[in-house]
C-alpha cells in the first residue's frame, strides 16, 4: 500500500465534524402522509445526520412481512420522489430493492444499508415496524449494531423491545439524563 505523505502548519487541529452517521427510513411508505417525512427529515437535522435515506420495501417484501397488499413499488417511490422535489430534501431514495424485483429479508437490506452509508447507523421505524423488526430471530444480532429511533410511541412493546430499552428512543422527545 503506497503511503503519501501531507504536511500541515505546526500545531494544526482538524477542524471538527458537526455531521455524523445515517438515519434509515426503513417503511412500505405506503400509509405515510408529507408530514410524517417531514418529521423524519427534521428528526434527521436535528441529530446532524451526514445521510438520511429513505429505504422503500418491495411488495413481494410487504406481502411476506405483514400479510397486506400494498401499492406497487414504482408508485410508492414516485410519491417519495415528488415529495422530496416539493421540500428541496437532500434525502436518499436507496432503490436496492427495486434492483431485486423480490423479497428482500430485513437482514439482507441493513447489511446493504450499513456497508454503503456512514456509520453511526440509527433505524428510524413506525412503533408496528419496529415490533415487527422485534420479532425477527435477527433483532437480538442487530441491535446492538445500530440504534433505533421510533416515528411515534408505541401503544404495546414487543418484550425484545422492552429489554433493549437503552438502544432506542422515541422522535421528539427529550433525552433524559440519568
Amino acid at each position: 500500500m503506497k503511503h503519501t505523505v501531507t504536511s500541515v502548519p505546526y500545531g494544526y487541529e482538524p477542524p471538527k465534524e458537526e455531521y455524523r452517521g445515517t438515519l434509515i427510513y426503513y417503511d412500505t411508505f405506503e400509509d405515510i402522509a408529507d408530514e410524517a417525512l417531514d418529521n423524519a427529515e427534521k428528526t434527521a437535522e436535528e441529530r446532524n445526520f451526514s445521510k438520511f435515506v429513505l429505504y422503500p420495501l418491495h411488495e413481494e417484501t410487504v406481502r411476506r412481512m405483514q400479510k397486506h397488499p400494498v401499492r406497487s413499488y414504482y408508485k410508492r417511490e414516485q410519491q417519495l420522489e415528488s415529495w422530496k422535489q416539493d421540500r428541496g430534501s437532500a434525502a436518499i431514495i436507496e432503490s436496492f430493492e427495486a434492483k431485486r424485483k423480490k423479497y428482500t429479508p430485513m437482514d439482507t437490506a441493513l447489511r446493504h444499508l450499513t456497508d454503503k452509508f456512514p456509520a453511526p447507523h440509527l433505524l428510524y421505524l413506525t412503533a408496528d415496524m419496529a415490533n415487527l423488526f422485534a420479532s425477527y430471530s435477527s433483532f437480538a444480532e442487530w441491535i446492538v449494531k445500530l440504534r433505533l429511533i421510533l416515528a411515534d410511541k408505541p401503544d404495546r412493546l414487543h418484550p425484545l423491545l422492552e429489554k433493549h430499552r437503552s438502544r432506542w428512543d422515541v422522535a421528539g422527545e427529550e433525552k433524559k439524563d440519568a
